[in-house]
């Protein structure tokens, strides 16, 4: 019975004895079958876009863990490349995309219709982790954020601090908010299309919400955010959506209602007993154990642990990390969180 998956119940509100686990690129380089199985594909995008093997990188810490979720391996670059986009990865430095920043550009942009030509094996592998995750594991879906796709459509890579977006936004404000409206838009189409394949509940990762600062955050993280949890809503009524605004600090507070979210991720940034007082007594929370504990394990790691799921064990709480797990993480390190977070 799906109401009985534990991430789910933590989603609807209960507070649980024991919080349900997973975590951020839980399918990633830190795992040597995740390394095996991406040489196999010949790289990223070959990965994200092979649903058997994009299917099986996701099934691998099911296997090794035993996670309550599995989050779909994909990119939030998948969508800009179905927009139009051209998008390769350089080995070692990470994603390019060309560039959106004019007017003439963002009217190059495919049709909404059109993204799920390229994007139809997306949803193949959602259908395939449907069947084969084990009955207790909940599904999870996932798209960037608005706000952090434009960074990377407008700068062609990522940046450091956001700054060719902020300097659009400044100079041609209509065509930021063109290039924001054509994501949201999107966004809500992407998602709603892996709902559909099978995912139980879907997240938006707005990594870069804390570069915005006095009304962009509104008006640029949280606004678009708040737009496709509504529309997603209003077209699969009862799915629940994790919002992660990262970076906002002080600004989490007040995020559920903004975004009409049902769990808002928090990262490291804040402290859990914080986010308890603040975050938590709107709404089930996620997070929030600094990810370079799976790096350097022991002590440190087991107490940390206890300490955020005692801080947030007034309320409904998923526990994960405050961002993704790193491939420098040691695969022992993550067992021990989970059994800290198990009480065994």
């Amino acid at each position: 019975m799906a109401q009985q998956k534990t991430i789910l119940r933590a989603l609807a509100g209960e507070q649980l004895p024991t919080p349900p686990i997973w975590m951020m690129r839980q399918a990633g380089r830190y795992l040597p079958e995740y390394k095996a199985t991406r040489a196999q594909a010949g790289d990223f995008l070959s990965l994200c876009y092979n649903p058997e093997l994009a299917a099986e990188v996701t099934l691998q810490p099911i296997r090794r863990y035993g996670f309550d979720a599995a989050i779909l391996f994909a990119d939030i670059l998948l969508l800009p490349q179905a927009l139009g986009a051209d998008l390769w990865f350089v080995t070692g430095e990470g994603p390019r995309l060309s560039t959106i920043t004019t007017t003439d550009e963002l009217a190059q942009l495919k049709p909404l219709d059109a993204i799920h030509d390229t994007l139809n094996p997306i949803y193949e592998t959602v259908k395939i982790l449907s069947r084969e995750l084990p009955a207790e594991t909940t599904l999870i879906g996932f798209a960037g954020a608005p706000w952090t796709v434009a960074t990377y459509m407008i700068a062609g890579q990522g940046t450091p601090d956001q700054g060719p977006a902020h300097a659009l936004k400044s100079e041609n404000r209509a065509v930021f908010e063109g290039i924001l409206d054509r994501i949201t838009e999107g966004t809500i189409a992407y998602l709603s299309k892996q709902i559909e394949a099978g995912a139980e509940c879907v997240k938006l990762f707005d990594s870069w919400a804390g570069s915005l600062q006095g009304d962009d955050f509104m008006n640029y993280s949280i606004k678009p955010m708040q737009q496709i949890t509504a529309a997603l809503k209003e077209k699969h009524p009862g799915i629940p959506i994790i919002a992660f605004p990262r970076g906002a600090g002080p600004r989490y507070a007040g995020v559920h209602a903004a975004t009409g979210a049902d769990c808002v991720a928090v990262d490291d940034g804040v402290d859990a007993a914080w986010v308890a007082e603040h975050v938590q007594k709107d709404g089930c929370v996620q997070g929030n154990l600094k990810s370079s504990h799976m790096v350097t394990g022991g002590d440190a790691l087991v107490s940390e642990t206890r300490r955020i799921c005692d801080a947030l064990s007034g309320g409904p709480h998923i526990f994960n990390l405050g961002h993704g797990i790193t491939p420098d993480a040691d695969p022992e390190n993550v067992k021990l969180m989970i059994d800290t977070v198990r009480g065994s």
